[in-house]
């Protein structure tokens, strides 16, 4: 572990002893399949990594596609890595109505049934039958933040938001997993309605 890695986990740990996690809004995302990556970008393509994101092991890519329905297209969509077994897309409600399409509001990987879409890069497209989606909001925890602060996988509690529109949004969904880093994501629709605006803190409230 970094330096920086081990500063920020005194920080998580110091916050989570207090009730209090960082809360993350998530724009608008694709997940790609190895293949589906291959078909938009060349034979033997692979997801070049721009910067790390908050959970171990994921990253924003430099590549992005543009998402096509046939109402309106979002350009310059973000793909974040690493690749996955399913293609999916992650947007939010607003997004959809923008699309015209009406999105079921899941877990990541539980698409089936949902609305399918356009992937369209320079150099190549892919159809999704299903995979788009509005994410459930969760909190990621480790097996020892989870002790600290009383959690089970898939629990479901209330996190107060910080913002400068103090929101409190229940039915967060809380899972658990050793790789995971401590934070509570948020579409940006949700974020927007709290006024966050950079570093964000949440209050648990089970």
């Amino acid at each position: 572990m970094t330096r920086e890695e081990q500063i920020a986990a005194l920080v998580a740990r110091a916050f989570s002893e207090e009730g209090l996690v960082q809360v993350e809004a998530s724009a608008r995302h694709v997940h790609l399949c190895e293949a589906d990556v291959e078909t938009l970008f060349g034979k033997g393509a692979k997801l070049t990594q721009k910067r790390p994101l908050s959970q171990k092991g994921e990253f924003l890519s430099e590549e992005r596609v543009s998402v096509v329905s046939e109402r309106r297209t979002l350009e310059n969509v973000a793909i974040l890595g690493p690749t996955r077994p399913r293609s999916q897309v992650e947007l939010s409600l607003t997004d959809g109505v923008s699309l015209g399409l009406k999105l079921p509001v899941r877990d990541s990987g539980d698409v089936e049934g949902s609305p399918g879409i356009l992937l369209r890069s320079a150099t190549g497209e892919v159809r999704l039958d299903c995979g788009c989606i509005a994410a459930r909001r969760h909190l990621h925890a480790t097996p020892e933040d989870a002790r600290i602060l009383g959690l089970s996988d898939k629990q479901l509690l209330s996190v107060e938001v910080l913002g400068s529109r103090r929101t409190v949004y229940r039915d967060v969904l809380v899972r658990v997993r050793e790789s995971f880093r401590l934070r509570v994501h948020l579409d940006m629709d949700e974020a927007n309605a709290a006024g966050m605006d950079g570093f964000t803190l949440g209050r648990l409230i089970q």
